[in-house]
């Protein structure tokens, strides 16, 4: 397999559009939490619903379009750790993946983090069962899972396996493992893709951020990130067979784990889309990340196309306004009905101090060419202190865009959300006259 080489580069122009998004608040950081890692995603038309987890447990949903929001709860014989992970499928079922606290006393118990475990609601978040665990493989933790959906609904989940999680022996090794299961019960064996290792320190060292993603085909990929690289491993069997050697796809200067003032921890770990629209870039891969090329006062959120399945990508193009400050914690996603790409990110230009803004970048094109417009009415001040972060995600489905975020007032975090309508910030191309013939 040859290195991957740089071709095509894209436009770079940044359109910015001015619209007033109203702004919606879902909850307050719990009693006692310092922050709100949460993950968003709409269940389709079956079971129409927009559902929402936070660390640990906490499940919101919303059958109106976010008007009105209702709690619940998680409950696993395996415990609870870190933010769930959420993906729904074409039949309106809802996955949530999480990590494992059989004991209830987080990290001070060795047994924490033995595996990834999945729960199931087939009514919009509104209930759950239990599913199956993946990766239990004593005394190693298994850790950060990524996760997604093939043609026919079968979940496909990369995650990291730690020798031992945040080790500093030398010998102390990371990895990135691969499963698959077509309900969330029954998995199948994990299988190893890296086969460059990391450390075991949770650091940019650390093999890290692993991200499946699957065409409508069948042709399955996963990215994460280790020692300032960002790598790819695909399959062209539906992830029966993989490639026998890491694809470096590109550099990540300052690696994954970046230090940005205000924010207690800011990863920027690769994410993985495919096309899967009937469009006419079906199939083609996008790569968004962050790093710190352009020096430690300037993180930036880049993107990258390959329309050959990873054998080749365009040169990196930046997402955002202005270069100014720090862009930085994207999350991506693509509106599967139209194929049209959005990216949420947190953004400072404007700022000489840390007040951040809420920005999404938008493509109907295959990244050619991005608009921009501010999702969040007011700055906050970015705090830092330990586990107060903030954090981004979001969803897409038949033009109807959700962005997650929290931001930090007064030292509390809290989550919010909008919906923004594709017609309500696309600016359609202006009119041309027809020249009259002489």
């Amino acid at each position: 397999m040859k290195k991957t080489t740089w071709l095509l580069a894209l436009c770079s122009c940044s359109y910015s559009i001015q619209a007033q998004i109203k702004n919606i608040k879902i909850a307050d950081a719990p009693a006692g939490a310092t922050g709100l890692e949460a993950s968003i995603v709409v269940s389709g038309d079956k079971t129409p619903a927009i559902v929402v987890a936070t660390a640990p447990d906490n499940i919101y949903y919303s059958s109106d379009e976010s008007k009105t929001w209702t709690p619940s709860k998680l409950t696993s014989t395996g415990g609870l750790y870190g933010r769930p992970l959420l993906i729904a499928d074409d039949n309106g079922t809802v996955y949530a993946l999480h990590l494992s606290d059989p004991s209830g006393e987080g990290l001070k118990n060795d047994k924490s983090l033995d595996q990834i475990l999945c729960h199931i609601s087939k009514d919009g978040g509104k209930t759950w069962e239990e599913g199956g665990g993946v990766g239990l493989n004593a005394p190693k933790d298994q850790f950060r899972p990524g996760v997604t959906l093939d043609a026919k609904n079968n979940l496909l989940v990369a995650w990291t396996e730690f020798d031992a999680y945040k080790s500093n022996e030398a010998s102390c090794q990371s990895r990135i493992l691969y499963s698959t299961s077509s309900n969330g019960k029954k998995w199948s064996k994990p299988f190893e893709l890296s086969q460059t290792p990391g450390d075991c320190k949770d650091e940019s060292s650390s093999a890290e951020g692993a991200m499946p993603a699957i065409t409508s085909d069948g042709k399955a990929f996963v990215t994460w990130a280790n020692q300032n690289k960002i790598f790819m491993d695909r399959s062209f069997s539906g992830g029966s067979m993989w490639l026998t050697n890491d694809i470096g796809v590109t550099e990540q200067r300052a690696g994954w784990n970046l230090k940005i003032p205000g924010v207690a921890g800011s990863q920027g770990f690769p994410i993985l889309l495919t096309d899967k629209s009937k469009g006419k870039l079906r199939g083609s891969l996008y790569l968004v990340w962050t790093d710190q090329r352009n020096g430690a006062d300037d993180t930036d959120v880049w993107f990258m196309r390959s329309l050959n399945y990873g054998d080749n990508w365009t040169s990196p193009i930046r997402i955002g306004e202005d270069s100014k400050g720090h862009q930085y914690n994207p999350a991506a996603v693509i509106d599967p009905t139209n194929g049209n790409l959005y990216i949420l990110y947190f953004d400072r230009h404007a700022y000489d101090d840390t007040q951040t803004d809420v920005y999404m970048a938008y493509t109907a094109n295959g990244g050619t060419n991005f608009q921009n417009v501010k999702i969040s009415e007011t700055p906050f001040v970015a705090t830092e202190a330990p586990g107060l972060d903030t954090r981004s995600s979001i969803s897409a489905y038949k033009g109807i865009i959700t962005p997650l975020w929290t931001r930090t007032d007064d030292s509390k975090a809290s989550l919010w959300t909008a919906v923004v309508k594709e017609g309500d910030i696309i600016t359609p191309p202006a009119p041309q006259t027809a020249k009259k013939k002489k």
